[in-house]
């Protein structure tokens, strides 16, 4: 037992040993970890280079190429998995470490892409012929110029000698958290694939341009600001976008870069809340609901704040307020847009499937900044095909409430100057037309009928067979009229059972009398069918402007006088103003001829001149 017990302590202590002597060779281990060689040729112009390299994730971010290639104590580079997402923060930078061999016989040229427009700053390195590292820089806190070579994500040129192995260190600093995909392409491969994604990027944006023009010629040709203002959001979202694909910071502005990445966050600020403003006064909140308008409004302009502050504020603090403010936004519009459509307002519908892909384009996207979704198509560029399909639709639903708003205008319109009723003009446009048409008479001697109609049983239809029946009778009287009149004659409802013709080129009685005869059999005959069965009787006053001339306020008068003296029973029940009673005028007495004077004069010897020939 004691042996037994003292081999069991001796082989305890033999283990305890073997461990301490793992864990010191454990750094060394690491740091003799070695990248394996990547063969590069003409016949695979594409590699994913995520698995092919070693990583290491410097957390104080200090060290050094020097220190790095030299395999310090502290520098433990693993291989690397596609899939990893890392959270780098403020200070720690990821270093990669790629060896790659190209073949003797191959005469492409290869690059080393980071297709993240997105991406802070990555620094590659090389060493030259005399073995000094040469790095080259690039990402969007600098401004594209000064970028190893220009372009929408980062990409560098690899000096690589044909048949030598050559090793690639690169270095990453990103402060949102993400994994980071690298490719080894060759030259004539990106620069094909380049030229697809511009074609592709340029489709979608040539197209939304194309929209804001159009927009901004309806804006101006109908007077529409509704327009105008889409054109306005349209065109900030699009720039949104453009900055956050690397387009404007490539092809706008390759020069700037004293905000270093800010013109994104502004943009993207700016573009959710012109998107609640837009809404807001797209499909507009019920009256009742005036606190909750006055919260989106102030929400939507909570944005523009948002967009002048963000460069100010610290990067990580600014980023975590846009990414709420932007997923609550889009929130916002879809739970208004959805409310509008449950009060069958059909604008809504197209609003909430405007926004519906936007929505969850954005939201991937967020989720993609907090390292909850790795970097793939999807959260890269979804933003520009759900972009792509949301102002189309946005402008299918402002031109129909631009329609509704217009038809609404229209029928204000028609209201002021027709009556509700009948469809007649209106009084006042009545009045000036029959003072158009007697100043006309005056200057060109154009003769003219005004002819005014009162339907007499109008009161008793109204109280027997009440307010109905007695509009009824109304628009059957309309009806006659028309089938009477000419085009161009003026008629129109100057009282609540009268009505008010204007017959220009009319100059005689006959004319007027025939239409008033037919007026009043019409009315008399029953109409088949109609019940109750009621008949219309029509008494009318007229006057021809060239048997007596008026003014029109007085013609009014005259005409409502005479048709106020007829009785209901009349057997007259067309007549018309008596023309004017006219006296020849007494000759001037300068017009007289002497001789004529002289015979007028009373003579000394003869008899005064008689009363009849003076009246001659």
């Amino acid at each position: 037992m004691r042996c037994t017990a003292a081999g069991l302590l001796a082989g305890l202590r033999a283990l305890a040993l073997l461990g301490l002597m793992a864990l010191a060779a454990l750094p060394a281990a690491g740091q003799g970890v070695q990248p394996r060689t990547v063969a590069l040729g003409d016949a695979n112009p594409r590699l994913d280079a995520e698995a092919l390299g070693l990583g290491w994730v410097d957390t104080g971010g200090a060290a050094t190429i020097e220190q790095v290639s030299g395999g310090g104590p502290a520098v433990r580079f693993a291989p690397q998995r596609g899939d990893v997402i890392y959270s780098l923060g403020d200070s720690s930078a990821l270093w990669l470490h790629y060896r790659l061999m190209r073949g003797l016989g191959d005469r492409q040229g290869w690059l080393i892409e980071f297709p993240m427009p997105l991406l802070d700053s990555v620094t590659v390195y090389q060493q030259d012929a005399g073995g000094k590292w040469r790095a080259q820089a690039a990402g969007d806190l600098m401004a594209v110029s000064r970028w190893a070579e220009a372009g929408r994500y980062p990409y560098f040129r690899l000096d690589l000698p044909p048949g030598q192995p050559h090793d690639v260190f690169v270095r990453i600093r990103n402060l949102t958290s993400a994994n980071f995909p690298v490719r080894l392409v060759t030259e004539s491969a990106h620069d094909q694939h380049i030229q697809i994604e511009y074609l592709g990027l340029g489709v979608a944006f040539g197209a939304l341009v194309l929209l804001i023009s159009a927009c901004l010629a309806q804006s101006w040709v109908y007077r529409d600001r509704a327009y105008a203002w889409y054109a306005l959001y349209a065109t900030v979202t699009t720039l949104a976008v453009a900055a956050y694909t690397g387009v404007t910071a490539h092809l706008l502005w390759p020069d700037f870069g004293a905000l270093e990445d800010a013109p994104v966050g502004c943009l993207a600020a700016m573009a959710a809340g012109a998107a609640l403003l837009f809404v807001r006064n797209l499909i507009g909140i019920p009256a009742r609901l005036q606190v909750m308008d006055r919260l989106v409004q102030a929400y939507g302009m909570a944005g523009i704040v948002l967009a002048a502050v963000y460069p100010v504020l610290a990067r990580s603090t600014a980023l975590a307020i846009l990414s709420v403010y932007v997923v609550s936004a889009t929130v916002v519009v879809l739970v208004i847009a959805a409310a509008a459509w449950r009060r069958q307002d059909v604008v809504g519908r197209w609003v909430l499937l405007a926004y519906l892909p936007l929505t969850l384009s954005v939201t991937m996207s967020v989720m993609r900044l907090f390292g909850w979704l790795p970097v793939f198509f999807g959260t890269q560029y979804s933003v520009v095909v759900a972009m792509a399909f949301e102002v189309p639709l946005l402008l299918v639903a402002l031109s129909i409430r631009s329609r509704e708003r217009h038809g609404a205008q229209i029928r204000e319109l028609a209201l002021s100057s027709q009556d509700a009723l009948t469809g007649l003009l209106a009084p006042h446009l009545f009045h000036d037309r029959l003072r158009q048409v007697v100043a006309r008479y005056k200057r060109d001697k154009e003769n003219a009928a005004v002819v005014f109609i009162d339907l007499v049983n109008y009161p008793r239809i109204k109280d027997y067979y009440g307010s109905a029946v007695a509009e009824q009778s109304l628009l059957r009287s309309v009806i006659k009229l028309r089938r009477l009149l000419r085009d161009v004659d003026t008629v129109s409802r100057i009282g609540e059972a009268r009505f008010g013709l204007i017959l220009e080129g009319v100059g005689s009685r006959v004319a007027v009398t025939d239409r008033a005869a037919r007026l009043i059999a019409a009315g008399l005959m029953p109409l088949k069918g109609l019940k109750p069965d009621v008949t219309l009787q029509f008494h009318t006053a007229a006057v021809l402007l060239d048997e007596r001339m008026m003014e029109a306020p007085d013609l009014v008068d005259a005409l409502s006088a005479l048709l106020s003296s007829m009785s209901s029973r009349t057997r007259r029940p067309i007549r018309f103003l008596e023309p004017e009673v006219t006296q020849p005028a007494p000759l001037d007495p300068d017009s007289m001829h002497p001789a004529e004077e002289d015979s007028m004069l009373p003579r000394p010897d003869g008899p005064a001149p008689s009363l009849s020939r003076m009246s001659s």
